[in-house]
């Protein structure tokens, strides 16, 4: 977008990083620019999984273990909780990637693409394929417990990567394709919140979980009393994670809980915030003496900007960022890093955990998307975006088989500790081959004479 905040346009001092200097013209608005593409947090999740590897199989794989394994406790009084530092970013840290990811899901289900029925058929039929299919062809190989509980580390979509291989394969990708992906991706995500409630919580602790409730009731609360200060309703959700945590369900599921209570209209209607805005600005003047003496007029003007943003886009866009380039990358750092010795390769090789989430993420995503596809478009009148062909839906499907965040993440909830590396492995492997299958596709030349339709894959 133009800059809008260049001296003598409006008035509007720029601030450095806009300036024409050449660091903040060479430097700093292109890596602006780079950061706020989607597929950027791809990349340093990338850049983190890759240093876990190294880490973990380089000269100092012993200090991986002992930092990540290294205990923190938080006390107040006789109450306490104490994790090691993957355990206070698995379960403390990603409860924030949920909040994104349920405020992401809230914010399409009430005024996204996923608000009408035609639009959500086509993106739910296939995120239902697949998630399904990839379940059935692991369980084929592991139908047997504990092996079997690892079903849903091939179900979910990893959005970032997905989105990565499209931006790799840009130049040949039709516009309403990724489109689709974002709409399929954010149901999946849907799905696997609702796996890890339904199927990974164990020993319920319902005491714990009542209150937690009862917190949520309380968010409820305040919204009916407009109450508008998000700190507030954070303070609830922490609250809801400390009563979870230890209750036999997932404390992550409370950043979902919050996502889903947050208030999705804002709190003042914007042409009331003009008419006083124009108001502060003829009772205030260029050069007050003393400085600041209209502060706390313009303060008050503040406040109100913000409040004529729903506290869903706000907390949304405070926060993605941080899950983006703070959160996922340190998960990945922290649980990523899986011996890569000959012996560990030829027994993840031999495993049918590894074997399975690799077979259901290349075969059983691709071919689990494309066929729900497929029937939608013949069974159930689903239209395909424009342009969009078989090889486009089949390319994409591939890439939304790349697993990583949320399948280690279920990996950590569902299996043994013994078993937790090997699957880990196999997510990787999984990961690099699906990738490399989607771009085969994506970028493979296409024929003159195929025909590019948006009625049928």
């Amino acid at each position: 977008m133009p800059n809008q905040h260049e001296p003598g346009r409006s008035g509007v001092r720029s601030t450095w990083s806009r300036s024409d200097r050449p660091i903040p013209r060479r430097v700093v608005r292109p890596l602006q620019a780079f950061l706020a593409e989607e597929a950027a947090g791809g990349m340093v999740l990338l850049s983190a999984a890759a240093a876990a590897l190294v880490w973990a199989n380089g000269p100092w794989r012993s200090s991986y273990q002992e930092v990540w394994q290294t205990t923190l406790s938080v006390r107040l009084g006789p109450w306490g909780i104490t994790e090691s530092l993957r355990g206070w970013v698995t379960e403390g840290l990603m409860a924030l990637f949920f909040l994104v990811a349920s405020l992401e899901i809230k914010r399409e289900l009430l005024t996204g693409e996923l608000r009408y029925r035609r639009a959500v058929l086509l993106p739910a039929v296939a995120a239902v394929g697949g998630m399904v299919l990839p379940a059935l062809i692991y369980l084929a190989f592991n139908p047997h417990p504990p092996a079997s509980q690892g079903w849903g580390v091939v179900m979910p979509t990893d959005l970032a990567f997905a989105l990565g291989i499209l931006g790799l394969a840009s130049t040949r990708i039709p516009s309403g394709l990724r489109a689709f992906i974002l709409a399929l991706a954010i149901i999946d995500d849907l799905g696997s919140i609702l796996v890890v409630a339904l199927f990974y919580s164990a020993g319920i602790d319902w005491d714990a979980v009542a209150f937690a409730a009862v917190l949520g009731a309380a968010t409820v609360g305040l919204r009916r009393i407009q109450v508008r200060a998000i700190t507030a309703y954070l303070l609830l959700g922490v609250g809801m994670w400390i009563a979870l945590h230890g209750s036999g369900i997932s404390p992550t599921l409370a950043g979902v809980a919050l996502g889903f209570l947050t208030p999705a209209t804002a709190f003042q209607r914007p042409k009331a915030v003009s008419q006083e805005a124009h108001r502060v600005a003829d009772a205030t003047v260029d050069d007050p003496e003393p400085p600041d003496a209209d502060a706390a007029q313009w303060l008050y003007l503040a406040d109100l900007s913000k409040e004529a943003v729903s506290p869903l886009t706000r907390l949304e866009t405070v926060l993605h960022h941080w899950t983006s380039f703070l959160v996922l990358p340190l998960f990945a750092l922290a649980n990523a890093g899986v011996l890569l010795s000959a012996t560990a390769l030829v027994d993840a090789a031999r495993s049918p955990v590894a074997v399975g989430i690799v077979v259901a993420r290349l075969v059983g995503k691709t071919a689990g998307i494309s066929l729900a596809v497929f029937l939608a478009v013949r069974l159930l009148n689903a239209r395909l975006p424009a342009n969009v062909g078989t090889r486009h839906v089949v390319g994409a499907a591939a890439a939304a088989g790349i697993p990583f965040t949320v399948s280690i993440f279920i990996s950590e909830l569902a299996l043994p500790a013994g078993l937790v590396d090997v699957a880990t492995t196999g997510v990787l492997a999984a990961a690099v081959l699906s990738g490399a299958l989607a771009l085969l596709i994506l970028r493979w030349p296409r024929k003159v004479s195929e025909p590019q339709t948006d009625r049928a894959p």
